[in-house]
């Protein structure tokens, strides 16, 4: 499976990123070992979603960081704050 994930930062952002190992992505990027959110934990991971196909799951992270993506995570309340 592939995994896109969305992560709210200590400074209340958000990282979207894709991986096929979510439990351990989650433990590098609080480990400290993704220079994007290296300083800004601790990060919570506050939703995921799989895909069985690694472009559709590439497609779809790169559709969530476009203005419509954004716009899509803040309609259904996807990230709370």
């Amino acid at each position: 499976m592939h995994y896109v994930y969305i992560l709210l930062c200590k400074d209340q952002t958000t990282y979207t990123g894709c991986t096929d190992d979510l439990k351990d992505r989650i433990i590098r990027h609080n480990n400290g070992y993704i220079p994007a959110t290296k300083n800004r934990r601790p990060i919570k991971l506050v939703s995921y979603f799989a895909f069985s196909n690694k472009y559709t799951a590439f497609n779809f992270e790169k559709y969530l960081k476009s203005g419509s993506g954004r716009a899509f995570i803040k309609k259904h309340d996807i990230v709370p704050l």
